[in-house]
């Protein structure tokens, strides 16, 4: 059966008890589940290994958000620790993203995701979703058990039990795990396809690879990746071309720029700073 440790901060709510008579619904399920799949097999069980050459632990991103000409927040995304989940070891990934000081009267953002990606085989064992934009609040957690394929959904006060594929991904562990594929044996508009879990459902999650553009940003110039990921059927990113990403042309493949489309024009993302990347910048002009 799955068991997970929690992490800091905006996890430690998740100590208090629910009530007795919905535990006892989901352990059943979740029984049902396990029980199942040991009666499949039992052969003894390995995860997939994924050759990762991009990041590690200590890398630190940090991005400058703009609306038209206002910087309208900052977005930092790090891999502070490797902690052991489901006695795996995993990174620790976060990503923060609050609306600039001068911004909060127009619109407060105070949004944080954690994802805790499997080291050797770059799929998520938990993932955690804390919104906070304007008066609007909603905490999210996702636990996997990538064996046994189902999810454990936590939304608010209300839990779930899921059927999940394998090595499902949540929309941060895909960001990083695109930045492991190794993009110079694809041609332009050649596509990889990944299972991502958003909410209670799993989507078709393709990414479209578009060629090599040079991009101007507070942290430099740089040779880079252009990519797009699309999902075919609701979601993060509903309609095609809603978001792009620029990846640093290097073993890194750091993002460098991130444009995501909205009702009303865009919002770009652009790094400020970098430090402890895996590799030396050789995609700095």
């Amino acid at each position: 059966m799955c068991h997970f440790e929690r992490s800091e901060e905006p996890t430690q709510h998740l100590t208090r008890p629910f009530a007795p008579l919905r535990v006892t619904i989901h352990l059943l399920f979740v029984f049902l589940f396990v029980i199942n799949a040991q009666t499949q097999t039992d052969t003894a069980f390995s995860f997939r290994t994924i050759k990762n050459n991009a990041f590690t632990l200590g890398e630190k991103l940090v991005f400058d958000i703009d609306y038209g000409f206002i910087t309208a927040g900052v977005a930092i995304m790090e891999i502070p620790t490797i902690e052991m989940l489901n006695e795996y070891q995993c990174y620790k990934i976060a990503v923060r993203v609050r609306s600039a000081k001068s911004f909060d009267w127009i619109y407060t953002v105070r949004d944080s995701y954690f994802t805790f990606v499997d080291v050797k085989g770059i799929f998520p064992w938990q993932f955690e979703q804390h919104i906070r934009e304007g008066g609007y609040r909603r905490d999210f957690i996702a636990e996997f058990d990538q064996r046994y394929h189902f999810a454990i959904t936590k939304v608010n006060d209300e839990l779930k039990t899921i059927s999940i594929p394998e090595y499902v991904h949540d929309i941060v562990s895909a960001f990083y795990f695109c930045r492991t594929v190794d993009f110079s044996t694809m041609k332009p508009n050649d596509e990889i396809h990944l299972q991502n879990f958003y909410k209670d459902s799993t989507y078709t999650l393709d990414v479209k690879y578009f060629g090599k553009e040079d991009i101007d940003v507070g942290a430099g110039e740089f040779r880079t990746l252009k990519i797009q990921p699309i999902i075919r059927e609701g979601g993060l990113f509903k309609n095609s071309g809603n978001m792009t990403v620029w990846l640093s042309d290097d073993e890194n493949k750091i993002p460098v720029k991130m444009s995501s489309k909205i009702i009303i024009g865009s919002i770009v993302a652009e790094l400020q700073q970098y430090g402890g990347i895996k590799n030396p910048m050789k995609a700095k002009k």
